[in-house]
This record gives C-alpha cells, sequence and structure tokens, in this order.
C-alpha cells in the first residue's frame, strides 16, 4: 500500500498527515502535529525556519518509527514571505513575517513607480501591505547588501523543499501570491522586475505543482531514516485547500478558513477588471494553472490572539459558548482593517475599533468575541455579493474546508449572513488537496476531477441552513 505525506504548515501550527487510498476513498493519519510562531530578531517579527525544518525531520522520523515511511510527499505554507540564498546556497538574514511593519510606506513608494491600477493589470493580486514586493522594496531600502549578495529568492515552501533536496525550486502557485508574476503567462514579469529595481537573477523559471525536486539529500536520509520523492503540490496552502473542495456545483463559493479567510471560486481566465481592483479580489494560482479569484480576509486570527490575551484558559469551542450568550450584541467592525494585523492586544484593539465607530463598546468578553464572530460573518456575506456582482453568477451556496470549518457558531452565521446553505468540510482541507496532488502525479488518480471524486466519497460534510435563504435565479 503506498502511503502519501502532506506537511502542511499554517500561520499558527503544523501537521504531518499520512494519506493512502482503500476501496476508492482517501484515508488520513495525523503522525506528527507542532506549533509555528513568530519570534523577534533584531527588532523585526520573523519565522523560525530552522525550528520549522527541524519539525518537518521529527514528522518525517515520527512517520518511519510507525512503519509507515511514504512513496512521496510534499509542503505546502502561506504565502508572500521568502528567504534569500548566496551563490554557496546559504541562507542571507532572517525569514521576515509579513505581520512585520517594515513594508510601511512601500504601498506608496510602488505606486509612484508603477500605479497600483498597472500592478493589479498585470499580476491580478489584491493590494495587500505585506506583499511579496512590498517586502522586496522594503528589503532594498533597509539591506541592499542583502540583495546584492543574494543568488537565489525562495518562498518558505521552496526554501523547506530545498533543505530536504537540496533543489532550488520556484513554484508556480506560492509565487503568484508575490504580486510579481504575470497573471497571464505565469511567469515572473520581468518589466516590472527592472521597473522595480529588483535583480532578474533571483527569479528563475516557475515550476508547477506534480514537478518532482527528487529523493532527500544524503544528511536528510540519514535523519529521516528512509528516501522518498518529494514533489510539489499547490504549495501555497489556499491552492491545495482548493484542490480538496468537493463543490456540489459549478455555483459554489469556496472559503478555506484558517488564521486567514479565503473566499472566491476556480476560475479558467483571470478577471483584473477595475471593478474586481477596487473591491480587493486577487488572482491567485490554482493547481492545473487554473485561477483562484478570490479575497483575503483576516480570518480566524482574531480569535486566536484573543484566546492568546485570555492565556489560552479557553478551548475554541469554548470561546464560541461565550459569544453564543451575548448573541443580542449587535457591534461590528472591519476585520480586514490594518489594526487588527498584529495588535498588542486583540480584545482591547475590538473595543477600540468600536469606541472610534461610535458603536456599543464590549464589556465582558463574550460580547468581543460576539463582535468578532458577527463582523467576519458579514464580511463574507459582502464580499459573496461583489464575488457575485463581478462575475454575474448567482450563487447556490458555500462549501468552507479547513480548520474553521469546525466553528459550528461561525458557520451558523455565516449562512445566516449570506443567506444560502453552508456545507462544512472536510477539515483537513489543505492537506487533503497537498497529498490529492501528490496521487494525482504518481497514477493513484487519473485527474483532479478523480480525486475531488473521492474526497467527497471519503468525508462527510455538515450542513447548515439560513434562517432567511436567498432565493437565487
Amino acid at each position: 500500500m503506498d502511503r502519501y505525506l502532506a506537511v502542511d504548515i499554517g500561520a499558527s501550527s503544523g501537521r504531518h498527515i499520512l494519506g493512502h487510498v482503500e476501496d476508492g476513498r482517501i484515508v488520513l493519519e495525523q503522525v506528527y502535529r507542532f506549533e509555528n510562531r513568530m519570534v523577534e530578531r533584531d527588532g523585526r517579527l520573523c519565522w523560525d525556519v530552522d525550528a520549522l525544518h527541524a519539525h518537518v525531520l521529527a514528522g518525517l522520523r515520527a512517520a518511519k518509527e510507525a512503519g509507515k515511511a511514504p512513496v512521496s510527499m510534499g509542503i505546502d505554507t502561506w504565502g508572500v514571505d521568502f528567504v534569500l540564498l548566496d551563490g554557496q546556497g546559504r541562507r542571507i538574514g532572517e525569514a521576515v513575517a509579513y505581520r512585520d511593519r517594515r513594508t510601511d510606506g512601500m504601498e506608496a513608494a510602488v505606486e509612484r513607480i508603477v500605479p497600483f491600477a498597472a500592478l493589479y493589470e498585470k499580476t491580478g493580486i489584491q493590494r495587500l501591505s505585506f506583499n511579496t514586493v512590498y517586502q522586496l522594496m522594503a528589503l532594498k531600502s533597509e539591506h541592499p547588501e542583502q540583495l546584492a549578495r543574494a543568488r537565489d529568492l525562495l518562498m518558505i515552501p521552496d526554501y523547506l523543499g530545498y533543505l530536504l533536496t537540496g533543489a532550488r525550486r520556484q513554484e508556480y502557485t506560492v509565487a503568484s501570491t508575490s504580486g510579481l508574476v504575470d497573471v497571464r503567462a505565469k511567469e515572473w514579469d520581468t518589466e516590472l522586475l527592472d521597473a522595480l529595481g529588483l535583480p532578474r537573477a533571483l527569479f528563475g523559471a516557475l515550476s508547477m505543482p506534480g514537478t518532482s525536486l527528487g529523493g532527500f539529500t544524503d544528511a536528510v536520509r540519514a535523519e529521516a531514516g528512509f528516501d522518498c520523492q518529494v514533489l510539489l503540490p499547490a504549495t501555497h496552502d489556499t491552492g491545495s485547500a482548493f484542490l480538496a473542495v468537493p463543490a456540489r456545483s459549478p455555483r459554489s463559493v469556496y472559503l478555506s478558513s484558517g488564521t486567514w479567510s479565503l473566499l472566491g471560486v476556480e476560475q479558467k481566465e483571470p478577471i483584473t477588471t477595475p471593478a474586481a481592483r477596487d473591491a480587493g479580489f486577487t488572482n491567485e494560482g490554482g493547481y492545473g494553472g487554473s485561477y483562484r479569484f478570490l479575497q483575503n480576509i483576516m480570518g480566524l486570527w482574531i480569535l486566536q490572539s484573543v484566546r492568546r490575551d485570555l492565556d489560552n484558559r479557553y478551548t475554541f469551542p469554548e470561546l464560541a459558548a461565550l459569544a453564543r450568550e451575548a448573541e443580542g450584541f449587535a457591534s461590528v467592525v472591519d476585520v480586514n482593517d490594518r489594526r487588527f494585523l498584529t495588535p498588542e492586544n486583540m480584545l482591547e484593539e475590538i473595543r477600540g475599533a468600536c469606541a472610534d465607530s461610535e458603536q456599543p463598546v464590549p464589556g465582558a468578553v463574550g460580547e468581543a468575541l460576539q463582535c468578532a464572530y458577527q463582523s467576519l460573518a458579514q464580511c463574507y456575506a459582502r464580499a459573496i455579493a461583489a464575488l457575485s456582482g463581478i462575475t454575474g453568477v448567482a450563487y447556490e451556496g458555500i462549501h468552507i474546508v479547513g480548520g474553521g470549518s469546525q466553528d459550528a457558531h461561525l458557520n451558523q452565521l455565516t449562512a445566516d449572513a449570506v443567506g444560502l446553505p453552508l456545507y462544512a468540510g472536510p477539515v483537513e482541507g489543505t492537506a487533503l488537496g497537498n497529498l490529492a496532488a501528490q496521487m494525482i502525479a504518481r497514477g493513484a488518480f487519473p485527474d483532479a476531477a478523480a480525486a475531488r471524486n473521492a474526497i467527497s466519497r471519503s468525508f462527510p460534510l455538515q450542513t447548515f441552513l439560513p434562517k432567511n435563504p436567498r432565493v437565487c435565479s
């Protein structure tokens, strides 16, 4: 029996999930899990990529010790963040995290060179203050010597794959989040790189999901106790999550719910109209050359941060129960406001946002949580309304995958706010999409449609019906 391993690393945790096909169904087993947090180094918020690599190795050993070494593995992570390598393949500097404030002022700096309307037409990527293009401009301003020394730029999953195999590849789906890839050619936009003064040599040919990086290096093989093929899934976690959606209808909206919420649809062609640009939609690369036309929404980060403010005394179901007790509290905030990106105290930031907008200020923790829950649900509703207006499609349902699909309170609030049925599951959507890409590459499934059909048969869904259904035509 062939086993496949998905290493799925999010902004707050990571997991090693084994999968195999049995009687046409996909069976999952978690063999390792770990926390992932930003650390402060030299005044910057950074990712501890050395610790992440150590965790990847520890998970490989755990699979071997269980007698379940995989035939292939793939790594997915969040987007936009990167490392630089010198000519000897050594990392230059730290892996600065997207929540760091080094990009303050960089949007205006880029705007003076390439107006955002032109940038969006080229790349199709939503303007977010932490996009790679703005991070690189910040690095160019602060540490030009690092760019001068660099010979390769690798996004975080690219780098972790390099540490396993020695292969320096830049995968398409995660590269597309940078704001530097030509949305139609699916390659780095060299005219844009030249205009911004970024070295072309850092940006090589892009590799598509399904590409093999080869086997482990000798050192990794000795550490893990086995060898296997390292394959590229859609290394951007949302790209993997979208592949795992067992959608019931072509009129379904996809929602990948985790630290970030990614809400949108799969398209064969990008949409770079002024309406799409002004509504904050992005065209990220998807599996098989598709496009994920979606909005990036702050997501469960707000609830995760509140939980940390409370010293992790409550489980997430307990936080949801506190919010339900305050269902009459009606204040809402803009969850995408930058003030919520890295606040010192999320509870106080929610209260401050309510005060600034002259709404009732939450007192009890449950009121602040209910404000966050309602704000997320209403943000999803606005995004779907805008999506429908841009695409001209009357959507019939919402299909949510990822850890957030377990939150029944948020699911019901979302169904009610949108007026459409919501189908929740599978929970391990990102890992499933990662595994599906490997299974397709190795011939276990002929194509994405077959993999999605297997996912649909393998994992039951939970349905949430709206109190006041919307009539679609």
